[in-house]
């Protein structure tokens, strides 16, 4: 099995990039989705977070506006929620990735924001990044409800440069000329991949037991 790591910046039409390969008929494990998961009522993250970070633990769930001002302009204080949050996360996408290929699947994508942030680059068998102007990646973001220049200015900084992810990437998908275009540069991408042997699944000393849900 083919794992593809699907990362861009924020604004560059990722989630859009996902439901395409989606309906490609490769599974696509969505790590927002899964934090989601994670900080709602009942979470794994929840107690550990609510002892990490005082007062941001609402009803039983974790509240991401309290929680993200408890880490916005903090290095230390996000890293801390990162160390907390990056190995639940990874569990979480080892047991999609054994649950694709249970299911025979030839190729599985693991949606990650910050895939090379997070070296999570080495642990799948090649990168997509989706990327977009800069002026179509300004226009989306601050159209989303709540963005200000400010916060997108502040999470731009927290994000590797888009032409340093484009460096990086073993493919490159363009956002901003159209929907057609990002289909056909995706199904481009399935077509090759697909004839490869996947290197990262299972991974050394996998041992299903072992993972637990997020």
């Amino acid at each position: 099995m083919i794992v593809l790591g699907l990362t861009g910046s924020i604004g560059m039409g990722k989630s859009t990039a996902a439901r395409m390969l989606q309906a490609m008929g490769a599974p696509v494990c969505d790590s927002d989705a899964v934090v989601h998961g994670l900080l709602g009522r009942g979470g794994r993250a929840v107690p550990v977070i609510d002892a990490a970070f005082p007062g941001v633990v609402v009803d039983g769930a974790v509240s991401r506006p309290a929680l993200g001002a408890a880490v916005f302009r903090d290095t230390d204080a996000l890293k801390r929620l990162e160390a907390i949050l990056h190995p639940m996360v990874q569990a979480a996408q080892r047991e999609f990735l054994a649950r694709a290929a249970r299911r025979g699947a030839k190729i599985a994508v693991l949606d990650i924001p910050l895939l090379f942030e997070t070296r999570g680059d080495r642990r799948v068998d090649a990168t997509i990044v989706v990327s977009a102007p800069f002026a179509v990646q300004r226009a989306r973001v601050l159209a989303r409800p709540g963005m200000t220049a400010e916060k997108f200015a502040g999470i731009l900084a927290r994000q590797m440069p888009d032409a340093e992810k484009r460096r990086r990437a073993d493919y490159v998908v363009p956002t901003g000329a159209g929907r057609l275009v990002t289909r056909r540069a995706l199904q481009g991408i399935v077509r090759d991949v697909v004839r490869r042997p996947g290197r990262q699944w299972p991974p050394r000393g996998y041992q299903p037991g072992q993972i637990h849900h997020a």
